[in-house]
């Protein structure tokens, strides 16, 4: 039985599992550098200031604000978007040192 080809085929495919996640988040950058297309559309991405943000979704309801133990300002915005009287969903955005570095949406 032979495995090397195996172990070939399963290191093109991590490999190109590696390209595809790096080039995911780095060509829409390289595409929009300004994030003016992003902005136009009411899309917030990595890598946005706190006024590009403030600018695309305006205000959140909540901000939390801490600091890590090197002095880095961390901060987590929390938005609320109401669908009815008893239903609400939530978008989070985390920032540190004014940059968007991520954040997810929960139903």
């Amino acid at each position: 039985m032979c495995r090397r080809p195996v172990r070939l085929t399963m290191f093109i495919i991590l490999a190109a599992f590696v390209l595809w996640t790096l080039a995911w988040g780095i060509v829409p950058r390289l595409l929009d550098p300004t994030f003016e297309r992003h902005m136009k559309n009411k899309e917030v991405m990595v890598g946005m200031t706190r006024e590009q943000v403030l600018e695309t979704w305006g205000s959140p309801y909540q901000m939390n604000v801490s600091y890590t133990s090197k002095g880095i300002r961390r901060e987590e915005w929390i938005y609320e978007d109401w669908k009815d009287a008893g239903t609400v969903s939530h978008r989070y955005l985390y920032f540190e040192e004014g940059k968007l570095v991520g954040g997810w949406y929960y139903e």
